[in-house]
């Protein structure tokens, strides 16, 4: 009689919930590039009956959390219920922002959910700065106001900076910044070619990857001592210290945990995360006809993702001895990039193919492949 060979079950930890398919800015950078929308032009956003059906089956398989995001999710006409839903079924919740709506009434209301965590975009110490980003007159003012009422409401929101050329020199401003306004801690992120960010990359707007990581260097060794926030700079996990990860002082590394999380968009329907807004192959399903329990348990893609990380990661990722770690980093940007799930993160294969890949983080013989193909594109070019 053949034994009959059960898949492992994985748990769904978190959904990520992309509200709204519009946005009150116009961020540059954008990596799903919602529509604007104002008083004048509104788009579709999640129905509130499908938020609260998820969030019940979710739970028996694992459901601890939920992230909030959009487009901007507090621009969801419901959004005042879908807190107090958030609150009666405690699940965690975490919210990215703009800021501009946060006031002091949904402030409030957000730090009534369970163990909130909440991060606030600002791209820049002053107005000209992020409000060139943003697309958005006003739109800086209107973000302090709304973390100092974040402040107030008892929550201590996260800055989230992204880099690029326009603000690489702000770095310690923003940190300053964020002591002023009581913030709990500070993110630098780096600009991802996706969408509107890819447009970015192709205007030289973006910093190199020499540049991104003599940044990450100063922010470890001299930024981080100045100050007692935790500061977390968003390199892969290949070219950061173990110490800065796992050690006792260390602020961990911010992989976003693919094995655990499925997102929602806008319209209903499931997909690896946001990234189904620009790419369709990575939607399955929908939430109006398709029970959640089929799509985590039964979907092809899903498990082959589950089946085949780390091992079927290629160049530079494969060779990598931190891949068991970060699982290739962002698979939907490397998806995004090449229709293969399984390329190389971009950062890092470029990093290598310039010589800065971190030796220590490959083993002897793909070192050696490493220099003979440095040499091969100084021979080329």
């Amino acid at each position: 009689m053949t034994e009959k060979i059960e898949k492992r079950k994985y748990s769904l930890n978190k959904i990520y919930f992309y509200l709204t398919k519009g946005c009150n800015q116009r961020c540059r950078h954008c990596w799903i590039a919602p529509r604007y929308q104002n008083e004048a032009q509104t788009h579709p956003s999640l129905d509130v009956s499908l938020f609260c059906s998820i969030i019940d089956q979710a739970k028996p398989l694992g459901l601890a959390g939920i992230k909030l995001t959009g487009g901007e999710p507090l621009l969801h006409p419901e959004i005042e219920r879908i807190l107090e839903i958030i609150q009666k079924k405690e699940v965690c919740l975490t919210l990215e922002t703009n800021g501009v709506l946060c006031t002091e009434e949904m402030a409030q209301k957000i730090a009534r959910c369970k163990h909130t965590f909440i991060s606030v975009s600002l791209d820049g110490v002053d107005a000209e700065t992020h409000e060139w980003l943003r697309g958005v007159k006003g739109c800086f003012e209107e973000a302090l106001n709304g973390i100092r009422n974040l402040v107030q409401a008892g929550l201590r929101p996260q800055l989230i900076m992204t880099l690029m050329r326009r603000n690489k020199d702000q770095l310690e401003r923003m940190v300053r910044t964020a002591e002023r306004l009581a913030a709990g801690s500070v993110k630098f992120n780096i600009l991802q070619p996706t969408a509107r960010g890819e447009t970015m990359h192709d205007r030289g707007e973006t910093l190199t990857i020499e540049e991104l990581l003599e940044i990450g260097r100063w922010v470890e060794t001299n930024l981080s001592a100045s100050t007692n926030l935790p500061i977390h700079y968003d390199l892969p996990a290949a070219f950061r210290s173990l110490g800065k990860i796992f050690g006792q002082n260390g602020d961990g590394c911010s992989v976003c945990g693919i094995l655990g999380i499925l997102g929602v968009l806008s319209d209903g329907s499931y997909a690896l995360c946001g990234i189904g807004e620009t790419v369709p192959e990575l939607v399955f399903g929908h939430a109006a006809k398709d029970r959640l329990e089929d799509v985590w348990n039964n979907t092809p893609v899903l498990w082959e993702i589950r089946e085949g990380l780390p091992d079927r990661l290629q160049g530079i990722c494969a060779d990598c001895f931190m891949k068991s770690f970060c699982l290739g980093d962002c698979l939907a940007q490397n998806f995004y990039s090449s229709r293969n799930l399984w390329a190389p993160f971009w950062f890092c294969e470029e990093a290598r193919k310039q010589g800065l890949f971190p030796k220590s983080r490959i083993p002897p013989k793909s070192q050696l492949n490493m220099q003979k193909m440095k040499k091969q594109i100084g021979a080329a070019g």
